[in-house]
């Protein structure tokens, strides 16, 4: 019949017996527990005093086991090894921060989530943490350990790590440029259907850096609707809502599954200015966002590449 829990002695007593029992040594258990010779001396008398049996015979150079303290030890090492191993583990996991990995929405929903999967792949036991927000604020205040920016090159921070630059064409979905073809209409198609207008106020970003150059003061014939995000506006022309301007860097792969195509225009497209940018929270990362950090660089190499082809062909 088992000891109820109430009447069973203090564990730490257990945890004394048991380092003393590992190393058959008062002093050496002493220093494995990080005590002195004395506490661990009073931690075996007062587990023989709750036990009413002598565990160890002392010794001139250390002790020895009486029967019962063998018996006890075998079942009591055992159990403390199980529980160091537990606990190990348990924090272990713990300690596995998520990856936390920051950037605007649209940067988020368009070019890192389709690329998660690769990511896992690669990497299935990493713990990564998507903080989408148009809003730059303080990596390390936040507990944020990587982000991707959007700026120019000398506003990017000290150690910033360039991903790739950014060009741009109106882009709709291919139902609606066959509508341009079959109709027959206007010269220039951008002012045959609706136009999708990220509101932002970066110039190269709004319609009227490309319609007034091209001598057209007004909007598209059929009208513009506008967005406060980015994928919003991409989702519109996947709806065939009207035709928007492509961040190609970012809609490559819509372009390259067909579902979105790039609008022929006379027009010149006006240049950006700005580029993507990695930034790290620290100098001197953990094993894990080193690790997150490499596969964000490895699919900007290929973002790159991809633009490269395309615009070869």
């Amino acid at each position: 019949m088992s000891v109820p829990l109430v009447r069973l002695f203090p564990l730490d007593l257990l945890k004394g017996f048991v380092a003393v029992g590992r190393r058959m040594s008062i002093t050496q258990a002493a220093d494995d527990l990080c005590l002195t010779q004395s506490a661990v001396s009073r931690q075996i008398h007062a587990l023989e005093e709750q036990l009413k049996v002598p565990l160890f015979v002392r010794k001139h150079r250390g002790v020895a086991f009486t029967a019962e303290g063998e018996r006890l030890f075998r079942s009591a090492d055992s159990a403390l090894q199980q529980l160091q191993d537990v606990v190990a583990e348990v924090r272990r996991i713990e300690g596995q921060r998520p990856v936390t990995v920051t950037a605007s929405i649209g940067v988020t929903g368009l070019w890192l989530l389709p690329r998660l999967g690769s990511l896992q792949k690669t990497h299935p036991h990493l713990d990564v943490r998507l903080s989408a927000s148009n809003r730059i604020g303080d990596l390390r205040a936040e507990g944020i350990d990587l982000a991707v920016r959007y700026c120019r090159d000398a506003a990017a921070p000290p150690g910033a790590i360039r991903l790739f630059g950014e060009h741009i064409a109106p882009v709709a979905h291919p139902s609606l440029v066959r509508e341009i073809a079959e109709a027959g209409g206007h010269d220039e198609p951008l002012l045959s259907l609706p136009l999708l207008e990220f509101d932002d106020p970066r110039t190269w970003l709004q319609w009227r850096s490309w319609l007034e150059p091209g001598g057209y003061h007004q909007a598209s014939q059929r009208g513009m609707l506008r967005f406060n995000q980015y994928d919003q506006v991409i989702h519109a022309a996947l709806a065939g809502q009207g035709i928007a301007l492509g961040r190609l860097e970012l809609v490559r792969p819509l372009i390259d599954g067909g579902q979105l195509v790039i609008v022929p225009t006379a027009l010149q497209a006006p240049p950006s200015p700005n580029a993507y940018w990695l930034v790290h929270a620290s100098d001197q990362p953990r094993e894990d966002v080193r690790r997150v950090a490499e596969w964000i660089c490895q699919e900007a190499a290929h973002t790159v590449t991809t633009r490269a082809r395309a615009t070869a062909t």
